[in-house]
């Protein structure tokens, strides 16, 4: 069975000469198969046909072949075919070739200083079209004064409906041009859009990680210093803080690896990090580490969960993560040592996360991440003087 998609691919990797190859050679053939002979371009449709002979042969060629050049040398290509119409014409042999004219037009107009120009100065593609536009317009005045003297009868009228013709073939290949470039810029900016937007993210998720340790390890140190007389829980501590910075130093490895494949290791070593989504170090976090280790910064901390668990990879277990995260940060730094409650409801359409605590102020940065996903956030003071925030995320 032929792979259609493979055979697809294959073509498009080929030079686009070799694609227009085909459509030349298929009009130079059809200009010398006798029923199609004088059914071809007549700008003057009141002179004979000529038979075709040997130099029709020649006249085809000329017009046909410099197709393969209309994307890669447009006007050249333009100048050769329209040569070849000028011969085809002032012999009267009236070619099925004549039709390569307002290809080649199409092409100009399309595909004409879209390529590099030499010195790249502003302007340049602009100054090319106009002249290659000039060029062709005054080499039409005296093909139209040979057709007249020959006899023919079309008269001015006849010869600017036919310019107007081929103009509007220039017209057609110039949208199309101007309609790509529009599109690449489109596509230009949503790709810098794209890449801002992520960058931000990365900023954000390295700001979590570095303030939530660095947090812990600090309160932990503080802690550190009223334990001398006590060398038992003075090792505690100080081991809790030195857990802590690894575990701040493997969250930022982690993140740097999706930044950088080969950071920390061999090219290749981090390929699964690399096909992986950016967000995969957030998401495949416990949702209760956290917890864990403001528990080990000296933080009173309860969770609760209801509802039924399921597995929703992605964006909703990220953000809930870091909603926690977060939050228990801001408890560590403004109510260091006071209750806080930690709870999860596992509902049919969303996750919400509350953590409340007995003291506090508000948060910032957390409203962004989870509306980014759809979700509502809120951080208020309670009425008893704590403070609770609330996610709720879609699923």
């Amino acid at each position: 069975m032929i792979d259609v998609q493979r055979l697809r691919e294959r073509w498009a990797g080929l030079d686009v000469m070799v694609r227009d190859l085909p459509l030349a050679l298929l009009l130079a053939a059809a200009s010398l198969v006798p029923a199609l002979h004088g059914y071809g371009t007549r700008l003057a449709e009141d002179l004979p046909s000529r038979p075709v002979d040997g130099w029709a042969v020649a006249v085809a060629a000329l017009e046909c072949l410099p197709l393969v050049l209309r994307r890669r040398r447009p006007a050249l290509c333009l100048m050769l075919v329209a040569a070849g119409f000028a011969a085809d014409q002032l012999f009267g042999y009236h070619l099925v070739a004549g039709t390569a004219l307002p290809i080649a037009l199409v092409s100009a107009g399309a595909h004409l200083g879209t390529g590099e120009l030499p010195g790249g100065r502003p302007g340049a593609a602009r100054r090319v079209r106009v002249l290659t536009a000039v060029a062709v317009t005054v080499a039409y005045v005296p093909l139209a004064v040979a057709l007249d003297r020959q006899g023919s009868r079309e008269g001015i009228t006849g010869y600017l409906t036919f310019y107007l013709a081929v103009a509007f073939a220039w017209g057609i290949g110039a949208w199309l041009r101007v309609t790509r470039a529009a599109e690449a810029e489109r596509r230009r900016h949503v790709a810098e859009s794209t890449r801002a937007a992520e960058r931000a993210r990365i900023a954000r998720d390295l700001h979590d990680v570095v303030t939530h340790h660095v947090t812990a390890m600090v309160v932990q140190a503080e802690a550190a210093r009223y334990l001398t007389a006590a060398p038992d829980r003075l090792d505690e501590s100080l081991a809790a803080v030195a857990g802590t910075g690894r575990r701040a130093i493997s969250d930022l490895r982690r993140l740097l690896d999706v930044l950088n494949p080969v950071h920390g290791g061999q090219a290749g070593s981090h390929a699964p990090v690399v096909q992986a989504d950016l967000r995969a170090p957030v998401v495949q976090a416990d949702l209760h580490a956290p917890v864990a280790l403001a528990r080990g910064a000296g933080q009173p901390v309860e969770v609760t969960e209801s509802g039924r668990h399921r597995e929703t990879p992605g964006d909703p277990e990220a953000v809930a993560h870091r909603v926690v995260q977060e939050s228990l940060t801001n408890a560590l730094k403004h109510a260091h040592g006071r209750r806080t409650v930690v709870h999860l409801h596992h509902g049919a359409h969303e996750l919400t996360v509350e953590v409340s605590t007995d003291g506090g102020r508000g948060l910032t940065g957390l409203a962004e991440r989870v509306q980014a996903v759809g979700g509502t956030f809120t951080a208020a003071p309670r009425p008893d003087g704590g403070f609770t925030t609330t996610a709720r995320i879609p699923l």
